[in-house]
């Protein structure tokens, strides 16, 4: 709040601003005021810091977890606007914890919803296990999922796509925008493969067309060669 830029929003409190770490240009880690001080964040030096201007002011928890979630539009590859979730983790980190947080957001049924994590690095949606595969798999399962962990590694700030089954039953999460995001990245690994190839072939040439050193022969020396009797 005591910066210049922040002076020009005339915050009143600090429970209206979010602090993030910045990392590859992305909100990576939230910084909450009431959980620990700032040197235990481990920033270092050279740490980004962007700050979230909100409507109304927060005091996240150490328990709750912060989701931007988006409601797919049906019929179409598209979301609304994403929407702030908090999700309080005390009963743990399991999907089903977090299905009914965000049926109960939308008020919907917990069965008649879908929701996926976006990686926007790689243009990719991955479903959270739905209502039936939990059912299937309770039985097989010794303990319970914890969305922290592998394949999700959920964190504050991550996306929640929403499918309201209600209205749309397709299984895609996928957005024009990915396509197009997967695409250019799908060229560029190929432009980098060309250069890489093309970089060979003008070191194998070189190397070819280098002329090689004369090696030197001293003049013949003559060989005398005596048998001896093993008799």
């Amino acid at each position: 709040m005591a910066l210049p830029s922040a002076s020009e929003l005339t915050v009143r409190s600090p429970a209206l601003l979010r602090a993030w770490t910045v990392e590859s240009k992305r909100p990576c880690r939230l910084l909450r005021t009431d959980r620990w001080q700032l040197r235990e964040y481990k920033l270092g030096r050279r740490a980004e810091i962007c700050l979230e201007l909100l409507q109304k002011e927060e005091n996240l928890g150490p328990q709750d977890m912060l989701l931007r979630t988006q409601m797919r539009i049906p019929g179409e590859r598209a979301y609304s606007l994403a929407v702030d979730l908090v999700w309080d983790t005390a009963r743990g980190w399991t999907a089903g914890s977090l299905r009914q947080r965000v049926a109960d957001f939308y008020s919907l049924p917990v069965e008649k919803i879908e929701i996926a994590k976006y990686f926007p690095e790689k243009f990719e949606w991955l479903p959270v296990s739905s209502w039936n595969q939990q059912i299937a798999k309770k039985k097989k399962k010794k303990k319970q999922d914890n969305l922290q962990g592998a394949p999700y590694y959920l964190r504050d700030g991550d996306t929640i796509g929403v499918k309201n089954l209600l209205v749309d039953d397709d299984d895609d999460f996928s957005t024009v925008r990915d396509d197009i995001g997967k695409e250019n990245q799908k060229q560029l690994a190929l432009g980098k493969k060309k250069s890489r190839e093309a970089l060979r072939a003008r070191s194998s040439d070189t190397v070819s067309s280098a002329e090689m050193p004369t090696q030197f022969r001293g003049p013949e020396a003559s060989l005398s060669i005596h048998v001896g009797s093993f008799r």
